[in-house]
């Protein structure tokens, strides 16, 4: 019976994880429909959402495996959703999973070590966001000079896109950590504090 009552509570744990996995990909998913359009000089328009925050929040929650998946199924299917994003698909994946992973492994390393949780899941945030940055503005320079663009029509793009992709990092560490810190209380009160990240 104990034995039996083990198998229950690691298949109910692992079904646990797939649940909330493709929860945060769909609040992923929600958050990056709400966006502005910011025109760009090259290659598709840039846009400021809320989709980095339920990233970020993914990689917290949910670990650096789970996390980054929810975090890269939740965009690339933003992106596969539209004609204009649609062949960026792969490549939001691998950049948002690693956002959410970085942080999630930053996140998980401070709790194990007992550091400031606060003050390191706001470093685990930037650094997520900081990576992904450079993953997104690389791959536009990439482009640009691949379509045989100018270098100051290649740069006056990036600059764009660096802008909107500063914001939308400001706006997810300014919202993800706070948001997480609430909801670390509440798990930790149930018992499943830390119990839900892999």
């Amino acid at each position: 019976m104990e034995k039996g009552q083990k198998e229950m509570q690691s298949a109910f744990k692992i079904i646990l994880k797939i649940v909330l996995t493709a929860l945060f990909a769909a609040l992923t998913f929600i958050g990056s429909m709400i966006y502005i359009p910011i025109p760009a000089v090259v290659g598709n328009v840039s846009r400021i959402h809320l989709g980095n925050i339920f990233c970020l929040l993914s990689g917290l929650i949910l670990g650096p495996i789970g996390g980054g998946l929810a975090a890269g199924t939740g965009s690339a299917l933003f992106d596969v959703m539209n004609p204009k994003y649609i062949a960026s698909a792969p490549f939001t994946f691998v950049f948002k999973f690693a956002l959410a992973a970085v942080c999630g492994v930053i996140s998980a390393w401070a709790e194990k070590r007992g550091k400031s949780v606060h003050a390191w899941n706001v470093v685990a945030s930037i650094a997520g966001s900081v990576l992904y940055m450079v993953c997104y503005l690389s791959k536009a320079f990439v482009e640009s000079t691949l379509l045989g663009n100018e270098l100051q029509v290649t740069m006056l793009a990036l600059g764009t896109k660096a802008v909107t992709s500063g914001i939308n990092a400001v706006i997810a560490v300014v919202v993800s950590v706070p948001l997480y810190t609430a909801i670390r209380a509440a798990l930790r009160r149930s018992g499943m504090a830390g119990k839900l990240a892999w």
